[in-house]
């Protein structure tokens, strides 16, 4: 079960053209930029990471404009517990359970949660968040990543998980995203 005190958000390169080129990108570009939009209503660290950004292009503006209070991480690695400077920023935040988004599904999306779990993390891939440019390849990669450990969620799903109870604060503010 999620717990806002442990959960961090991580945004996997959602960049440039590729991200157009992105199985149904339309819907994942709305779910990613409300887990965003979540994540910064319930005070939940977000961790962004842009893959060779002067090659691929910057994150898309819709994400970007959420994300303008933080720094994105660059990185060449697939995987971004290739890089330092994320482990750093993610043990700063203290927390265990990790959110994953981004693309692709099948490629960095799947290697950061393998290094994740390989690192004692719980990881949560938030399917309706993630994709790649087949169908099949998210499906492939949804598969080994459950099979492996990572468990699955959509962000409705995630979002309410946290905040546990109509009662929380920010209930009709995370209703409102959904809607």
């Amino acid at each position: 079960m999620l717990n806002l005190e442990s959960s961090v958000l991580v945004v996997v390169d959602v960049q440039g053209k590729l991200a157009t080129l992105m199985h149904e990108h339309k819907s994942l570009f709305h779910n990613i930029v409300t887990m965003v939009k979540g994540a910064r209503l319930l005070n939940m660290p977000i961790l962004w990471l842009e893959q060779l950004p002067e090659k691929l292009g910057n994150t898309i503006p819709e994400l970007a404009s959420e994300l303008s209070d933080f720094s994105p991480v660059r990185k060449s690695s697939f995987s971004a517990c290739g890089v330092p400077d994320f482990i750093s920023a993610l043990e700063k935040t203290g927390r265990r359970q990790v959110l994953l988004t981004g693309i692709e599904a099948h490629i960095c999306v799947y290697q950061t949660a393998m290094d994740l779990l390989t690192g004692g993390y719980d990881v949560e891939v938030l399917v309706d968040a993630v994709s790649s440019r087949t169908l099949q390849s998210k499906e492939v990669a949804l598969d080994k990543m459950c099979a492996l450990g990572a468990d699955l969620t959509t962000v409705e799903m995630a979002l309410f998980e946290l905040i546990k109870t109509a009662e929380a604060p920010q209930f009709r503010e995370v209703a409102k995203l959904i809607k």
